[in-house]
């Protein structure tokens, strides 16, 4: 007899590392944007796994790609060249307007490329003290030492003691990056949209103000792309909204549709910054991940998703505002670019209590910056989706603000 939920959800209590805080949950499968639970409850999934499933779960195209290549190569390391990751390269730089690409499995090993992509870069020339970065308050690039050094949220750093190297600076203030920046600076690290910040675009400007700065003091604009990129925004990468092109990139989440892939790809002015022997990945670009990729990109464009990620996303923004407007007792606004969105509460709204209440009601969103509520659902989300679960979200605001 198989273990119930209740059971299973014991035995992760006992047995997995206590870092997260699940609730008793467990899911079984998918299909779409839709979840079951192990006790077979259904769920409206409007996070896709913090925007990793791009295709939403069990997308023929995807579950196709990965038996396939399952069944005829999972690994043999980057000793040697294999066909999904030559061709997965040559097709993100094609669309991104890069030259190279270094694989790896998640987002954070993606910025720690960046980071030692800028750092080592001004090493080869003689300047070896030029390897301080600049990033944002309120960013996040991740969780190792390197890529939290980087993440400009106090909280997530504390009991890790001392992470030089980043000078962090109001997201969006010009004037204080320029104030930052000195003869040490190799680069600036920007996301295009703070997600786990409290989704927070770029300002007008901002980003066009970044890359003019870094070609005057010839440093690197390095684009955290990891939440934004592969057509969430509606646009292939976040920083083509205001037409700039960064020195290099961080890619990942949605990129392999669920299964584990990150990429860092850079212009061809920093194809030799890191020569052999100075970083790799064992299992960075293998098989199995570079075919999903493939498959995320060959579905991306045949079903048109990341323009229908643009019209769903102002769909999704309106009905946002509208919310906001109604329920301005407990919630401020809202903001975001494409299917990455978020309504944000007033001071002493718990985002956590409103997420449970979702749960109930069988709709999964997650929270952001501490104040935020984040819509970032699969890209094949549908507007009747969008409205379901909007519709629970009006009544749950409702509910709390009556």
């Amino acid at each position: 007899m198989s273990p119930t939920q209740s059971e299973l959800a014991d035995l992760g209590k006992q047995h997995l590392y206590g870092n997260y805080r699940q609730p008793p949950i467990v899911f079984a499968r998918g299909e779409g944007c839709r979840l079951w639970d192990s006790a077979g409850k259904s769920y409206l999934d409007l996070f896709a796994g913090i925007a990793v499933s791009t295709l939403g779960h069990a997308h023929p195209a995807l579950v196709a790609a990965v038996s396939e290549q399952a069944g005829r190569l999972l690994h043999i390391s980057n000793y040697y060249y294999n066909e999904p990751n030559v061709h997965l390269a040559q097709r993100l730089c094609r669309a991104t307007g890069m030259d190279r690409a270094f694989f790896c499995n998640s987002g954070t090993e993606a910025n720690e490329a960046l980071l030692k992509l800028a750092r080592r870069h001004f090493f080869a020339q003689g300047k070896k003290d030029q390897c301080r970065i600049i990033a944002f308050e309120k960013s996040f690039h991740g969780r190792t030492m390197g890529a939290l050094a980087a993440t400009g949220q106090p909280g997530y750093r504390d009991g890790f003691g001392p992470l030089p190297g980043v000078t962090h600076v109001p997201y969006g203030d010009v004037n204080a990056v320029e104030a930052a920046l000195g003869q040490d600076v190799a680069g600036i690290l920007v996301e295009p949209v703070q997600g786990e910040g409290g989704v927070m675009p770029a300002p007008e400007g901002f980003l066009r103000a970044l890359r003019a700065l870094a070609d005057q003091r010839q440093i690197l604009l390095l684009a955290d792309e990891v939440q934004t990129g592969v057509g969430r925004t509606g646009k292939f990468l976040g920083c083509m909204h205001d037409d700039v092109v960064p020195d290099a990139v961080a890619l990942a989440k949605a990129l392999g549709g669920g299964v584990p892939i990150g990429a860092m790809l850079c212009r061809s002015h920093l194809a030799a910054a890191l020569p052999p022997g100075s970083h790799g990945s064992t299992f960075g670009g293998n098989p199995l991940a570079s075919a999903a990729a493939n498959a995320v990109l060959d579905t991306l464009d045949k079903e048109q998703l990341t323009a229908k990620a643009a019209k769903n996303g102002a769909y999704l923004a309106n009905r946002l505002a509208d919310l906001a407007e109604r329920h301005s007792p407990i919630v401020i606004g809202s903001r975001g670019r494409g299917l990455l969105q978020a309504l944000v509460l007033k001071d002493g709204i718990d985002p956590r209590e409103m997420l449970g209440r979702l749960r109930e009601r069988g709709v999964l969103l997650t929270a952001a910056g501490g104040c935020a509520l984040r819509f970032s659902p699969p890209l094949v989300v549908t507007q009747a989706e969008l409205d379901e679960g909007l519709d629970v979200v009006d009544e749950v605001l409702g509910a709390l603000d009556s």
